[in-house]
């Protein structure tokens, strides 16, 4: 097994070479003049298991130009098998159309990857599960709920804190994490006037009193999350914190989050943090790079990932 890190989040690739034991190959991937990509490996990678880390998060498009003409190099380079791991897998809220004349921009990535050499994909929680079908070779999408579980068990010991889901589209989500914590569930009820700006309606469940927990799989703006945690303290929540599997945290979200009643929003590492979420108050990070590493180990000795899971 060799692998490869790009350049979106080193970090968590040099983590996961950690976890494996194993040093990262030399391969270098840098810029022209032009900002044209070049990726360039340094070692022998004929016949090898290859895995490719890189998230595929802002800036987006140069992130996935890496990825792909990484994957093209290790394919002429003659690798047994490429495994691009994309712990966050941009493009994937663009997952149907939203009207006419629209792309479906996961489906036009997906065969991207594909045709760039890739023999399959691991990637962390993806926005809609469906995606995984848009691809024509295996997809491994790992569930963040374990990790999450974990460290509410631990957090929230001695208490029963209530799992909410903001909204419907993320019922399942949260009812795993419910059903793992053995507590309640509540779900938002709200209606988006534009993007990243919603209203929340109604709440349906019984939140007086209790610490309230929001499970979601990205955080952008932070407009839903904040306005979710405002309904539920209106509606007697004795405290809000926040779960979210990717932190893309865009434009003014870590100041809208620090100045919310949120008292702590926990992000996984598969997206780099920036300086301003490291030093945010109520912003904390658990990481993946574990959790990627067994299943990377699982898939090249050709063993069960789903029982990860069981």
């Amino acid at each position: 097994m060799k692998i490869v890190a790009c350049n979106s989040n080193r970090p968590l690739a040099e983590a996961v070479a950690a976890g494996l034991n194993l040093p990262l190959a030399k391969a270098s991937v840098r810029r022209f003049a032009d900002m044209e990509v070049f990726v360039e490996i340094h070692e022998n990678v004929r016949g090898e298991d290859v895995f490719v880390i890189q998230s595929t998060s802002y800036p987006t498009n140069d992130n996935l130009m890496e990825l792909l003409i990484t994957c093209d190099a290790l394919r002429r380079g003659s690798a047994r098998r490429i495994t691009p791991v994309i712990p966050y897998f941009g493009y994937a809220r663009q997952d149907r159309k939203s009207g006419p004349r629209t792309p479906i921009s996961a489906k036009l990535v997906a065969n991207l990857i594909t045709e760039a050499g890739a023999s399959r994909v691991l990637t962390m929680d993806l926005h809609a599960g469906q995606i995984q079908g848009f691809f024509d070779i295996p997809v491994d999408n790992l569930p963040a709920a374990p990790l999450f579980s974990r460290d509410i068990e631990e957090r929230f010991a001695g208490r029963t804190p209530m799992i909410v889901s903001p909204d419907v589209g993320g019922v399942l989500r949260a009812r795993i994490i419910a059903r793992r914590l053995n507590t309640d569930l509540a779900i938002i009820d709200k209606r988006r006037e534009r993007a990243g700006v919603s209203e929340v309606m109604n709440i349906i469940g019984e939140v007086e009193g209790r610490d309230c927990i929001l499970v979601d799989d990205i955080v952008d703006s932070g407009g839903t999350l904040c306005n979710a945690a405002e309904a539920l303290l209106a509606n007697g929540a004795k405290s809000v914190e926040v779960y979210v599997t990717h932190g893309v945290l865009s434009g003014g979200a870590v100041a809208r989050i620090a100045a919310s009643p949120i008292e702590m929003l926990t992000i996984t590492d598969s997206i780099m943090a920036t300086e301003a979420v490291r030093l945010a108050h109520n912003i904390r990070q658990l990481s993946v790079a574990q959790l990627l590493a067994e299943a990377m180990r699982r898939i090249s000795t050709e063993s069960s990932v789903s029982s990860l899971f069981d």
